[in-house]
């Protein structure tokens, strides 16, 4: 919303902060706690009831690959997460080890974040950003309490759809180059009741579900099942579904989105009950409580990474991420995923430049939304890599209101010894400015 349709004066000042990190998903949880470990006062605005973003109201599982020739590349704050979900037996499962429970995640995120010294601010709506000069001042929220402003001397946008800094100004794009399309939408759903031992191969399955296209029983343009094992034995993990053409900043389209979402959810459920060997007596037993969304908006900043430094592994002297998950394009406009891989046992940066948006000061990002081109956000989007991402925003945030600088002024040599000491992954050298 434009801040001139605020009167921010005019409303009472909920809570201050040095750091305020909007988004409490992937992003925003790496951000918030590393932040507040840091000694940074720290502030977490979060819109739903819980925390986690698009690996609890989403329902998107399992965790992509954080591994490049078997030895961890995406360590720190997520290392010390799946660690603690496995201690609660809430992380792998007895056919698969990278799935966790999107319910454990939400109680342990709420832990994570409190013990790290972080305030929560749940159930709170961003509406509004007061910025000028190169600086967010402040941001307008909506809750039961009503609308009020929080401010800080800095600002990390985990919004995952750039929200915030969408309005303070900032550039951003929205998916490909040629037609703005991006990738498609998923509403993740979970069945139980399935007997594993009976379910045919994944081939198999797809013939079915090409037999039923063809009948015109299911109007899903995916070109195949994709499902999961999950935490317990007897359930199915389905990220099937696909919502092609609608913005997800768009109230409107994404309204239809949610609504297409669940029709093919009730397709895909009565082609599986009916067709599939092992799913006659399985039923629904949940779907997130949004849309899954892989891309809409992308916030330029002084790097944009491209497609082709992630296919070359490309190192960065500010590298404060790392990832090493493929080029993955679902098609935005229908059937077809374009997938191209890194070299074998090879990773790439994130560069500190992709998160320190063009024009302003005291503004982070931490979330999908980085400063990337189409084929690289498909790749640097999976939650691991977020997370990532969160935990150097938050360190550098830290430092940023520590030594009273800005952004740009953080000493990156410090900001990635400091990343190490954590426990964070970081490659040795650059390959590139």
């Amino acid at each position: 919303m434009s801040a001139a349709a605020i009167d921010f004066d005019a409303l009472p000042v909920a809570a201050k902060a040095q750091v305020v990190v909007v988004g409490g998903g992937p992003g925003g949880l790496g951000a918030a706690i590393a932040a507040a470990e840091e000694g940074a006062d720290t502030l977490l605005v979060e819109r739903y009831a819980f925390l986690g973003g698009m690996a609890t109201a989403g329902m998107v599982n399992p965790f992509m690959p954080w591994h490049a020739g078997g030895t961890p590349i995406i360590r720190g704050v997520f290392e010390r997460m799946i660690r603690r979900l496995g201690e609660m037996g809430g992380m792998g499962g007895p056919r698969y080890k990278a799935c966790f429970d999107f319910e454990l995640l939400k109680l342990l995120a709420d832990d994570m974040v409190i013990e790290a010294g972080a305030r929560m601010r749940l159930h709170t709506s961003l509406v509004a950003v007061d910025a000028a000069d190169g600086r967010v001042k402040r941001i307008a929220v909506a809750s039961k309490s009503g609308l009020e402003v929080i401010e800080a001397d800095l600002f990390i946008d985990s919004t995952g759809d750039g929200d915030l800094c969408t309005w303070a100004g900032c550039d951003v794009r929205k998916g490909r180059d040629e037609d703005g399309l991006a990738q498609p939408m998923t509403l993740n759903f979970r069945m139980g009741g399935v007997d594993l031992d009976r379910l045919p191969a994944r081939e198999e399955i797809n013939e079915f579900y090409d037999a039923a296209k063809d009948r015109g029983e299911i109007d899903n343009p995916r070109e195949n099942v994709l499902w999961f094992y999950t935490t317990r034995d007897g359930e199915l993990h389905f990220n099937t579904t696909r919502v092609v053409m609608r913005d997800g900043t768009d109230a409107d389209a994404l309204t239809e989105a949610e609504l297409i979402g669940r029709r093919q959810v009730v397709q895909m459920v009565s082609f599986l009950k009916t067709y599939i060997p092992g799913m006659e007596d399985a039923f629904l037993l949940s779907m997130g409580a949004q849309i899954g969304i892989r891309e809409t908006r992308r916030v330029m900043a002084d790097h944009i990474l491209t497609t082709d430094e992630v296919l070359a592994a490309t190192k960065f002297a500010d590298g404060i991420a790392r990832g090493s998950y493929s080029v993955d394009i679902h098609s935005p406009v229908g059937t077809g995923t374009v997938i191209l891989h890194l070299p074998p046992g090879e990773a790439y940066d994130i560069p500190y430049r992709c998160i320190t948006p063009l024009g302003f000061d005291n503004l982070l990002v931490a979330a999908r939304c980085i400063s990337a081109d189409h084929g690289a956000h498909s790749s640097q989007r999976v939650m691991p890599i977020v997370m990532a991402i969160g935990e150097g925003a938050g360190v550098a945030a830290a430092q940023a209101v520590a030594a009273g600088v800005d952004t740009r002024s953080v000493d990156i040599v410090a900001l990635r010894e400091r990343l190490l000491e954590r426990g964070a992954s970081l490659s040795d050298g650059p390959t590139s400015t």
